[in-house]
C-alpha cells in the first residue's frame, strides 16, 4: 500500500486566478497559463491585422463607387460580364437602344468626338459602356451590327444588355430617365456619365452632336490622376 501523505506533503496546485501556488503549498514559480495566454491574445490581434491588411491589399470599393451595383451583363460579342468589371479604369457610360433613329446615333457621335478631344494615349486608356434600354430586341447579334456600323474601337467599346430590372436599377443610379412608348420606341434622356476607375460619377453632360469641353476636360483630369 502507498503511504498517506502527511498534512503539508500533498502536490501544490496551481491557482488560476492569482498565478500561485495554493495555501498549502510553497511559493513557486508562476504557472506559465498567463504567458500562453497573452501569445494567443496577440495572435488574435495580428490575426485581425493581417485580415485588415488584406483588405486593404483588395481595395474596398468607396462608398460613393457605382460599381456596389451588381449587374451581369452581356456584351456585342456575347461575353459575360458585370458592370463593376470596368474598375481600375476611367470608364464614360451611357444608355441607347440599336432601333432609334434619332438621339441614339447621335449619343455614339457625341461619344466619338469627346474621344477626340482627348490625346491618343489618354483615349487608349478610357472605356466607353453603352448599356440597351430594350433587351427584348437588343441581341448581341443586334448589338454587334452597330459596333460594326460605326467602326466602333470594341477592345475599349462595349455594347452591352442585361435583363429589364437591372435596366431599371441602373438607369436609376446613372441619373438616366427613360420610358417605353406605345409605339414601342422610348424616350430618354442622354446623359453621358463619366466614371473614376473606382466607379465614382466625376461628371456627366447632356450635350449632343458636339464634345462638352468641361466634358473633356473633366476627363483629362480624371486620366491624369490615374
Amino acid at each position: 500500500m502507498k503511504p498517506m501523505q502527511e498534512p503539508g506533503e500533498h502536490e501544490a496546485l496551481p491557482c488560476l486566478g492569482c498565478g500561485t501556488t495554493d495555501m498549502h503549498s510553497n511559493p513557486g514559480p508562476v504557472p506559465r497559463l498567463r504567458s500562453i495566454l497573452r501569445i494567443v491574445a496577440l495572435c488574435v490581434v495580428l490575426l485581425g491585422l493581417g485580415f485588415a491588411v488584406a483588405r486593404a491589399q483588395a481595395g474596398e470599393l468607396p462608398r460613393d463607387s457605382t460599381y456596389h451595383l451588381a449587374v451581369p451583363l452581356v456584351d456585342q460579342d456575347a461575353r459575360g460580364f458585370t458592370y463593376a468589371d470596368g474598375r481600375g479604369r476611367a470608364r464614360i457610360v451611357s444608355m441607347f437602344y440599336t432601333s432609334c433613329k434619332y438621339v441614339c446615333p447621335l449619343i455614339i457621335d457625341t461619344l466619338l468626338k469627346t474621344e477626340r478631344g482627348l490625346a491618343p494615349a489618354e483615349r487608349a486608356r478610357i472605356d466607353v459602356l453603352l448599356v440597351s434600354l430594350d433587351p427584348d430586341n437588343d441581341t448581341p447579334d443586334a448589338l454587334k451590327r452597330v459596333a460594326d456600323k460605326r467602326h466602333l474601337d470594341t477592345a475599349r467599346w462595349r455594347l452591352a444588355r442585361t435583363d429589364k430590372a437591372h435596366v431599371r436599377t441602373l438607369a436609376a443610379l446613372l441619373g438616366i430617365q427613360y420610358k417605353q412608348l406605345e409605339s414601342r420606341e422610348f424616350s430618354h434622356s442622354s446623359a453621358l456619365v463619366l466614371l473614376d476607375a473606382e466607379g465614382r460619377v466625376v461628371a456627366r453632360t447632356d450635350r449632343l452632336g458636339e464634345a462638352d469641353p468641361d466634358f473633356v476636360a473633366a476627363a483629362r483630369r480624371v486620366l491624369g490622376a490615374n
